[in-house]
């Protein structure tokens, strides 16, 4: 099953880093406030990065690795074609 590695901007700025097999149904997900406890108090949430994962392990590793990355990082990340 294909998953995804995403980056959700939060309404205060903030980047949060999370896995799904959905990214459209998971940030709506974030903006109902049934998402991450993170997320809740920082809606809406916008979508700015998705990179598509082979399976759920890989996933959450390359998920593990973009949460250890500092903001300067991420944003960098989010700018690569």
């Amino acid at each position: 099953m294909t998953c995804y590695c995403y980056i959700v901007e939060c309404s205060d700025g903030t980047f949060y880093t999370g896995w799904t097999t959905d990214p459209e149904r998971r940030v709506k997900t974030h903006n109902a406030g049934r998402g991450a406890k993170y997320t809740r108090t920082r809606r809406p949430v916008r979508l700015v990065y998705v990179e598509e994962q082979p399976d759920r392990t890989t996933a959450m590793k390359r998920e593990r690795a973009i949460k250890a990355l500092s903001r300067e990082k991420k944003m960098k990340l989010m700018k690569r074609p």
